[in-house]
């Protein structure tokens, strides 16, 4: 177990190594200058020079490299171009935010996958099951931003059922901040649950016509005991690889729902700082999404072992 963490720990510092060359060598290839969006269209070169000096944008790229580098290990982004603020606090006042969205979406797409798998899966070739497909079909194909657009008008303008737009923390106000994020949660995790619902309805499908589930089924065993004990709990590790993938999806991918109903999260701080060219804060949002979604893998690697012991760490089977 600690000789496989090692492992992955050194793996993950070398993906995150060469992601923070890639997100450094993107975004310097972003048309546009960041010393002229900061200095203002109308300065004369001799300020637009200073600035960039100011910057550090006048010295090679490996020695900005190597300066992004050893100040992002010790938690240093530097400061925004467009506000001045250091990005470590701008990340930590948006990434809480997009945190909860993300984990409330993941649970509805959990939900109600996991509900449309196990009856696409024990209904076979029967109504359940064609409306289960229709439903994940549906989500799948509808964009977010045009289901994002009709909920705000009919679920919030016209019917008043939740608010169009903007945040309460629930940790300030539970039941408010539920409620707010509740609506754009539902939108962003509909074509999540999708993707849960066809692996979970696979997983079973495997797993309820196997030879041990008639041996179980010819000795008496219900049906309710065979589906929740045997087809659900053996089709857990499919699930939890896809909640784990689709989870770091949602902490990136929230751009367009947080977008759309106003929420002050990593997506549109991204948006923001990709329209001003402010290479500070788009640095390290990637980096730190990056290491989230490599965190949540590691974590998702070790679940297996606790929800089917016969799984090894190590990658095989006893």
């Amino acid at each position: 177990m600690l000789r496989y963490l090692g492992n992955r720990l050194w793996q993950s510092a070398l993906t995150l190594l060469l992601a923070s060359v890639v997100v450094f060598g993107g975004v310097r290839a972003l048309p546009g200058d960041p010393a002229t969006t900061m200095a203002g269209e109308e300065a004369d070169p001799a300020t637009v020079a200073a600035v960039r000096a100011e910057l550090g944008l006048d010295q090679p790229l490996v020695v900005q490299y190597g300066k992004f580098l050893t100040s992002a290990l010790t938690g240093d982004f530097g400061d925004s171009v467009r506000t001045g603020t250091p990005v470590a606090d701008l990340i930590g006042a948006t990434l809480p935010v997009t945190v909860q969205l993300a984990l409330y979406a993941m649970a509805i797409a959990v939900l109600l996958g996991t509900t449309g798998g196990v009856l696409a899966a024990v209904f076979r070739g029967r109504w359940p099951e064609w409306a289960a497909n229709a439903f994940s079909l549906t989500a799948l194909s509808v964009p977010t931003f045009w289901l994002g657009i009709l909920a705000v008008l009919y679920l919030a303008v016209h019917l008043g059922w939740f608010p169009a737009s903007g945040y309460v923390s629930p940790l300030d106000d539970p039941l408010r901040g539920l409620h707010h994020l509740t609506l754009p949660a539902l939108i962003l995790g509909l074509a999540h649950s999708a993707v849960v619902q066809r692996q979970t309805r696979g997983s079973m499908v495997g797993t309820l016509t196997a030879d041990f589930v008639r041996t179980a089924r010819a000795k008496g065993l219900g049906g309710r005991a065979v589906v929740f004990r045997y087809g659900l709990r053996n089709s857990l590790v499919v699930v939890v690889t896809v909640v784990g993938l689709e989870l770091g999806g949602l902490i990136g991918g929230a751009v367009v729902t947080e977008r759309i109903f106003t929420l002050p999260g990593v997506g549109k701080l991204t948006l923001d700082a990709v329209f001003t060219r402010d290479y500070p804060v788009v640095q390290a949002v990637v980096l730190v999404i990056t290491g989230a979604y490599i965190v949540i893998n590691l974590l998702v690697d070790v679940l297996y072992t606790l929800i089917d012991p016969r799984i090894r760490v190590s990658g095989g089977t006893r």
